[in-house]
């Protein structure tokens, strides 16, 4: 759907890179090597990003090293449009608060890193939970979404040291509290 309104797939790229995940930073080579797509292509709409202040870029070494302006006034427009784009309002509306007893969930894997997946790995904190009834309302929202949806469930002890070994990247998504 958001191919209709934004034709260039690595404009698309960069918006899920940077403002999916407004703590992501990259540079010009690295995002090539992430993208498998020529710098040139990316440079362009990194600039054009940069001149419309909705990237900020600093020099780190030799490299230019761009990171989302959040200050940006459509930022957090642009951010929930993608947001519904990957599907995790359909997941936190349908799913999470139908569970009701969750108290925080976590978006890890590719996604997290800002980068458009067909799956959504996600991490669900709660002292207890139906897993029939969460298999069953995954089963209804993935058709939906078009992705499919892994999950892991942990308790709120667990949580710390899960998050906190091999340099896992996540992004917290909704929280109860």
């Amino acid at each position: 759907m958001i191919e209709t309104l934004i034709s260039s797939k690595t404009r698309i790229k960069l918006l899920l890179k940077f403002f999916l995940n407004s703590n992501s930073k990259a540079y010009l080579r690295g995002l090539e090597q992430e993208f498998a797509e020529s710098t040139n292509a990316i440079r362009v709409e990194l600039n054009k990003f940069e001149e419309a202040g909705m990237l900020h870029s600093e020099k780190e070494g030799n490299r230019k090293v761009f990171t989302a302006n959040v200050e940006h006034p459509l930022f957090s427009d642009i951010q929930n449009m993608l947001i519904k784009y990957v599907g995790i309002d359909q997941i936190i509306e349908k799913v999470i608060n139908r569970l009701g007893n969750i108290s925080r969930v976590y978006l890890e894997g590719e996604l997290a890193k800002g980068l458009d997946a067909p799956v959504i790995d996600l991490i669900l904190v709660s002292e207890k939970i139906n897993r029939i009834y969460l298999t069953q309302l995954i089963n209804k929202i993935e058709p939906m979404i078009q992705r499919h949806i892994r999950y892991v469930v942990l308790t709120e002890e667990e949580e710390k040291s899960y998050l906190t070994s091999e340099n896992k990247i996540t992004l917290l998504i909704w929280n109860a509290a």
